[in-house]
């Protein structure tokens, strides 16, 4: 009784707008499950006179095809956008300049040619011979062919995991083959990307299948379609009959993405990219009857929600770095495919991919690796090169050639393969004519997102500092995790503490809520409680309020606050705040790198236990050190933790640390072992505590140790912020230097 009135109150709470136009895809789901409309393939009388613009009608289907071909041979501007050079010359400077990587992508191509699959984070994946196209490898289960709208997709016990699935059936890897067949000329490639699209046409019609359940996933694969058959356009194994029929099967999967956009179920990046398959679709196409209608619809919707997903500070809105670069990639194709097609499009979207791209500057570590915050799923709109799943350099050099922004790349390095493909010789060209200027400035508060950078450079060698006290995200808040006030810390090729990553959604549920709870992010735990509490896969029971408490910027330092009241749903309420302090090294040690100090703060009446949680990337090596532990790095880098209990006296005190093995996910599907170090004190009452993160090089302990404990101590007599905590910290080193001879700064740490 109480889920059905939940229920009621659900739908009343409904605007009439989305009550009709859900009302209006239900009743499209009965029509077509009870009336069979829109299933089965058309026949070509049919499709002829209902979807082919009246001045193609006099011919036959061969003929129509024949000048589709025709016109796609010899006009490739809406395939790669502005350049207007020949498949030969993309041929010859891919081979030329970037070698190596376009070997991987034929290597890559002949595995697909043998049915062996690379997706996500998993390697060597086969799905049968001929291909079972609803199958799960994984798991072994083969998703039912009923009516899209029956199947339970994010069943795994039904279905398995639909990603892996999906991921297969976006058909990304025909541009790969694509690309292959520029590369060699071996028709190989051409006869498997006939074979395949044929083959998925029988086995998936219209209507049927776990392949038509998510309309995301169908304009994936139509983006994939019109680039894989331009790519393939002067293969004689692309014959009319073959593109007739690749036709009419993309015309049913634009005409089911406009039935059932996702405008009130996922109106986030599954909206837009839907958007991006109409749009793509209308201009490639122009032979299509509806194609001017889905070319507007498309830029409609996508000009529409730009200012709904990209905040004012250029963070996407649901808050997710993973789903940032597709949004930024999304709006990327958007501008660049308008372009070519002379379509005029709003200022709007220029200046909005320009705060997109900044946001992917700042959020790219010394490694060139980017921060990953919120849920990651792996996917790729265009995987035209390979790259680090967690590398978003390709996407910022693509925009520096677009835009001329010297410092976008300055950031991204070196021009990727993807470049030549998207833009070809002539954007490639436009990048190297690029000087490249590092940013002004080291340090970005996004305000309206929550999120704070701050580094002391921009070179390979500088540090980086990424704090999250942002909000847990938008609507149902789907793809947050419960990370407020966390943090991740770098200091060159060294990523020392980072976000532990997503790793799965429904294939391994009780990793989903384990790799997106409190105690797996660079934050604190009260009670052994998450802040914010998961309900389904993609929904929360209850979420944490955060909110920032400003920032303070002085010469040397850089201070940022934040707080939230994710425990104050615990029988005796807890408020956890959280400043850190990031310090430039004093001038007489401008060699060394910053040090990072936190200060967690916890407002309770009862006694409560605190636990802090670090998470080490994968490679580093942990030793403890005393009442520390050091951390040794790459590249002879260490890092000295430190963290100490603050007395009602003011005195510090050491805290137990435990160190023990986690789990880290730079990739969906994907997770490699990695130190976790979990630092837990009991409080009756207020409670606080500092930790302290000192990096060094190796042999240079000794100098870093004698100048922290002088640099402390100056700090705290000249009252900056913190006083209180620093005077107590300079007090406590005064009293331990002479016992230890420093701080426990072992120089003895390797790495094997």
């Amino acid at each position: 009784m109480m889920m059905r009135t939940l229920r009621l109150q659900k739908f009343l709470s409904k605007g009439p707008r989305e009550l009709f136009a859900r009302g209006q895809q239900e009743w499209s789901k009965t029509l077509e499950c009870w009336l069979g409309r829109g299933s089965g393939e058309r026949p070509d009388a049919e499709f002829i006179a209902s979807e082919i613009c009246p001045e193609y009608r006099d011919g036959s289907s061969e003929s129509i095809a024949g000048h589709v071909i025709s016109r796609i041979k010899n006009d490739l501007k809406y395939q790669l956008f502005k350049t207007t050079s020949s498949s030969d010359a993309v041929t010859a400077i891919a081979r030329k300049r970037f070698g190596d990587v376009a070997d991987q992508i034929v290597e890559k191509a002949d595995r697909a040619h043998r049915g062996h699959f690379d997706f996500l984070g998993f390697q060597d994946l086969s799905f049968g011979s001929p291909i079972n196209w609803s199958c799960d490898p994984l798991s072994g289960k083969v998703a039912p062919a009923d009516h899209w709208s029956r199947i339970d997709y994010l069943n795994p016990d039904s279905v398995g995991d639909q990603k892996v699935i999906w991921e297969l059936n976006r058909h990304q890897y025909l541009v790969t083959l694509g690309q292959a067949y520029w590369l060699t000329r071996d028709e190989r490639y051409a006869e498997s990307f006939v074979d395949h699209v044929s083959s998925w046409i029988d086995s998936n019609p219209p209507k049927t299948g776990v392949n038509w359940t998510s309309s995301l996933e169908l304009a994936f694969r139509l983006i994939s379609w019109v680039w894989a058959l331009s790519l393939f356009a002067k293969s004689d194994k692309v014959t009319p009959k073959f593109v007739f029929r690749l036709l009419k099967s993309i015309t049913a999967q634009a005409e089911h993405i406009e039935a059932y956009l996702s405008y009130y179920f996922s109106p986030n990046t599954h909206l837009t990219g839907e958007a991006l398959g109409l749009f793509y679709v209308g201009v490639a196409f122009p032979e299509l009857q509806r194609a001017q209608h889905w070319r507007e619809l498309g830029l409609k919707i996508l000009m529409e929600q730009l200012p709904i997903h990209v905040k004012d500070d250029g963070v996407y809105f649901e808050q997710a770095s993973y789903y940032h670069r597709y949004t930024t990639d999304f709006y990327l194709h958007c501008y660049l495919l308008a372009r070519a097609a002379g379509i005029e499009v709003p200022k709007l979207l220029e200046s909005r991919l320009a705060l997109l791209l900044d946001h992917l500057m700042w959020l790219t570590k010394p490694d060139g690796s980017s921060t990953l915050y919120g849920d990651d799923d792996g996917g790729r709109l265009l995987p035209l090169g390979p790259r680090r799943p967690h590398d978003f350099r390709d996407t910022l050099a693509i925009g520096a050639a677009v835009f001329g922004r010297e410092d976008w790349k300055y950031v991204a390095g070196d021009a990727p393969l993807e470049l030549l493909w998207l833009l070809g010789p002539e954007g490639l060209e436009s990048y190297d004519r690029l000087a490249a200027k590092p940013p002004g400035a080291l340090h970005r508060e996004f305000s309206t997102s929550g999120y704070h950078v701050v580094r002391d450079g921009w070179s390979r060698d500088s540090s980086y500092l990424f704090f999250d006290c942002g909000p847990h995200g938008t609507a149902n808040c789907g793809h947050a995790h419960s990370d407020a006030l966390s943090f991740e810390f770098a200091t060159g090729s060294s990523n020392w503490f980072v976000d532990s990553g997503t790793y799965s959604y429904v294939g391994l549920s009780d990793s989903r809520n384990s790799y997106r709870s409190t105690a797996a992010h660079n934050t604190v735990t009260v009670d052994g409680c998450s802040q914010s509490v998961p309900a389904g896969p993609f929904s929360w029971d209850f979420i944490a309020d955060v909110r920032g408490n400003g920032s303070i910027e002085t010469s040397q330092s850089y201070y940022v606050a934040g707080e939230h009241h994710g425990f104050r749903r615990l029988a005796d309420p807890v408020t956890h705040a959280r400043t850190m302090m990031f310090r430039k090294p004093a001038d007489r040690w401008q060699s060394q790198s910053p040090y990072v100090l936190i200060q967690d703060r916890f407002e309770a009446l009862a006694q409560h236990q605190y636990a802090l949680h670090f998470h080490c990337a994968p490679g580093c090596l942990v030793e403890q050190d005393g009442a520390g532990v050091n951390i040794a790095g790459r590249d002879g880098r260490y890092l000295f933790l430190l963290p100490l209990k603050v007395e009602e006296n003011g005195d510090c005190s050491p805290i137990a640390i435990s160190i023990d093995e986690g789990w880290v996910s730079r990739c969906y599907g994907q997770r490699e072992p990695a130190p976790r170090l979990v630092i837990a004190c009991t409080a009756p009452g207020p409670g606080e505590v500092v930790t302290l993160l000192v990096p060094f090089m190796s042999g240079e302990g000794s100098l870093v140790r004698g100048m922290l404990a002088e640099d402390l101590k100056k700090l705290s007599e000249q009252g900056k912020p913190l006083p209180d905590l620093l005077r107590s910290l300079s007090g406590w080193f005064a009293n331990v230097l002479p016992l230890s001879g420093g701080i426990g700064l072992h120089e003895g740490v390797s790495r094997s």
